[in-house]
């Protein structure tokens, strides 16, 4: 419990936007330590995976959910980030808001924030789908109105006869178990 306070606590709504960059590159953690290196705050989703330690026994080791994606807070304006951009060494890809569009496309920060607190590591029930997956899935909007996640919105879809809150950002979504008693319809 100690660890899932930490973790919440590290995670702050300042209201500033993300990015999603998408990499061709297998050097996820190279990528990150340069936007890092650069001032910039990243994000990338990881969860706990069990292998086989050296000594024969299972342990626990933290990792990247998807090896091709970063997300970096817009904390300086779009030209020092294309500048930024343009010196690295890796191939990557800035998403955009269209294929004909220059322009970048930002995750709101309320989205990134809520989607930051649905990966926290330390939560077992949670699966993560990709977004051509999470637009399959048949839910309602709703706002959950009671328990630990009271205040988040996203959508209620149905999974191996459980409930879950999906939130979905550009490139990857999550999907969190909840009891559907707990959301209600959100207004249109």
């Amino acid at each position: 419990m100690v660890e899932t306070t930490k973790y919440i606590d590290t995670i702050i709504d300042d209201g500033l936007s993300w990015y999603a960059v998408k990499l061709f590159t297998i050097r996820q953690q190279e990528v990150r330590t340069y936007f890092e290196e650069k001032g910039l705050e990243c994000f990338v989703p990881e969860q706990y995976i069990t292998i086989e330690g050296r000594d024969g026994k299972p342990r626990k080791v933290l990792r990247p959910v998807v090896r091709n994606l970063v997300f970096v807070k817009q904390s300086i304006d779009e030209k020092q980030f294309r500048h930024i951009v343009s010196e690295m060494n890796y191939k990557i890809s800035v998403l955009r808001k269209s294929i004909s569009s220059q322009e970048y496309c930002l995750i709101p920060h309320d989205q990134m924030y809520e989607f930051r607190l649905m990966c926290n590591p330390e939560v077992t029930m949670r699966k993560f789908v990709s977004s051509d997956e999470a637009h399959l899935k048949v839910g309602d909007e709703v706002l959950v109105k009671f328990g630990p996640m009271k205040g988040m919105t996203g959508r209620l879809v149905r999974s191996n006869k459980k409930y879950y809150l999906l939130k979905e950002i550009p490139g990857i979504g999550v999907m969190l178990k909840i009891s559907r008693w707990c959301c209600v319809p959100m207004e249109k």
